[in-house]
């Protein structure tokens, strides 16, 4: 059964940063397709981050040169770095493995950033 569990949320003036990690059971980051998402109250989830099984990434235009997906493959660990956070970056970060054709979910972790 793959679990993914996330951590490092947290308020945070704008300006700031933040490191979410997601670890998982069950599966190796490094064998799936994993990556970040977002939603804020009232909108849509939103695509964040893609982490590929070669390492390759792809970031949302919001978020390009501001975030860097990456993974330990020997804590099976994937990160999401979070620099010169803004106001609108406020959201639930969640992870997600693509793993046999099906996408697993962790359960989220609060990001604020304060004005």
């Amino acid at each position: 059964q793959v679990q993914l569990v996330e951590s490092g949320g947290g308020l945070v003036e704008a300006g700031g940063s933040l490191r979410l990690s997601c670890a998982a059971s069950g599966s190796s980051f490094s064998d799936n397709l994993s990556a970040w998402y977002r939603q804020a109250p009232g909108k849509q989830r939103e695509l964040v981050a893609t982490l590929s099984r070669g390492g390759d990434t792809t970031y949302a235009e919001s978020v390009r040169g501001r975030f860097t997906i990456s993974r330990d493959n020997a804590k099976n660990t994937m990160y999401l770095q979070m620099n010169s956070l803004k106001p609108e970056d406020t959201a639930l970060y969640s992870c997600a493995a693509l793993v046999s054709g099906r996408r697993h979910w962790g359960q989220g972790t609060q990001v604020t950033v304060s004005s």
